[in-house]
C-alpha cells in the first residue's frame, strides 16, 4: 500500500490508535477476524462476498457502507480483490455516547441489533462520501499550528450523514406475506427495550407478546438472521459496554443493574459475546467519560 493511502493519528498518552483512514485494494486487512478497541467504518466500493459478523452472516456487493463497534467480531470473505475505504477512530478520540444527538449514530450506525450493519451507497451519495472522506485527509497534509482540528468536526458529519442514510435504508428487511408479523416485530423491539434488564429468556418475550415461542423464533430467525436468545443477550451486552465506557461502577453493580445478581456469571457471559472480561474492556476503551465533565 502506498504510504500517501494510509493517514494516521496517535494518542501520544498511551500510544494507542485515535484515528485512521486508509485505502484498500484487496481483503487482506479483513480476511481474519477482526476484534478491535476502536470504532470501524468499511466502505467497499469494489467487489462482493460474504460478512461474517457476530452471529450472523450476510451477502454483500459493491458500494456497501459497514459500521462496526469495538471488540464486535466481523470478518470479510470473498474470493475477489476488493477495494475500499476504511475510517477507524477511537471513543478517547471521539466518544459518540456523550452526545448522541449530534450524529445520531448510536443506535443507528453502531449498536443496532435491529439492523443489519451496512447499507446500500447510492450513486448521488458516493459523491457526498469522497468529498467528506477527502476533507478528513486533507487534515493530515495541513500546515496550520492547530493540526487536526477540523478531524472531529469532518467525522461528525460523515457519521451524520452515514446515520441518516441508514435509517431510510430498508436493506436485507425481508418482505412479509403475513401483515401481522411486522406488528409482532415492532411490539418485540419494544418489549426488549423496556424489560431486557429484568427479562433475559426468550419465553418471558413470547408470554408477553402472546404468541407460541416457536412461532416468534422463526419470525425473529427470519428477520433478524439470529436466534431470539443471541437478541437479548446483545441488547445485555451493548448496555454494559456504555455503562462500563460512561461510568465507573464496579462491574459488580453494573451486573446487577441488568439482572445478574452473580457477577462472575455476568462476567462469563460477557467474555462468551465478546472474547474479553468486561474489565479489559474498560480499560482499553475507556471510562468515567460522562463523569469526567
Amino acid at each position: 500500500m502506498n504510504e500517501q493511502n494510509v493517514f494516521t493519528l496517535i494518542n501520544q498518552q498511551d500510544g494507542n490508535l485515535a484515528f485512521k483512514i486508509f485505502s484498500f485494494k484487496d481483503n487482506s486487512h479483513f480476511d481474519h477476524l477482526q476484534r478491535n478497541n476502536f470504532y470501524a467504518i468499511v466502505w467497499i466500493k469494489e467487489g462482493n462476498g460474504l460478512l461474517k459478523v457476530d452471529f450472523s452472516e450476510y451477502s454483500f456487493e459493491k458500494n456497501t457502507l459497514f459500521a462496526f463497534s469495538p471488540f464486535q467480531p466481523f470478518m470479510f470473505s470473498t474470493d475477489k480483490n476488493i477495494q475500499g475505504i476504511a475510517i477507524q477512530f477511537h471513543s478517547d478520540f471521539y466518544c459518540i455516547h456523550r452526545n448522541p444527538a449530534e450524529t445520531n449514530c448510536d443506535t443507528v450506525l453502531f449498536n443496532n441489533i435491529y439492523q443489519a450493519p451496512f447499507f446500500k451507497v447510492e450513486p448521488e451519495i458516493q459523491r457526498k462520501f469522497d468529498f467528506l472522506i477527502e476533507e478528513l485527509k486533507s487534515e493530515f497534509s495541513s500546515d496550520d499550528n492547530q493540526k487536526y482540528e477540523l478531524l472531529v468536526p469532518n467525522l461528525k458529519v460523515f457519521l451524520g450523514n452515514a446515520s441518516r442514510i441508514k435509517l431510510k435504508s430498508h436493506i436485507g428487511i425481508p418482505k412479509f406475506t403475513d401483515t401481522k408479523i411486522p406488528f409482532v416485530l415492532r411490539n418485540l423491539k419494544q418489549e426488549i427495550e423496556t424489560n431486557f434488564k429484568e427479562k433475559h429468556s426468550a419465553s418471558d418475550y413470547a408470554s408477553l407478546l402472546n404468541i407460541s415461542s416457536n412461532a416468534l423464533a422463526k419470525i425473529v430467525k427470519s428477520h433478524y438472521n439470529k436466534t431470539l436468545t443471541e437478541l437479548i443477550t446483545e441488547r445485555i451486552i451493548i448496555e454494559a459496554k456504555r455503562e462500563l465506557y460512561m461510568t465507573s461502577k464496579p462491574v459488580k453493580e453494573i451486573a446487577w443493574s441488568l439482572g445478574y445478581e452473580d457477577e462472575y456469571y455476568f462476567s462469563r457471559l460477557f467474555k462468551k459475546y465478546t472474547d474479553i472480561s468486561p474489565q479489559f474492556y474498560r480499560d482499553t476503551v475507556g471510562f468515567g467519560k460522562a463523569e469526567l465533565n
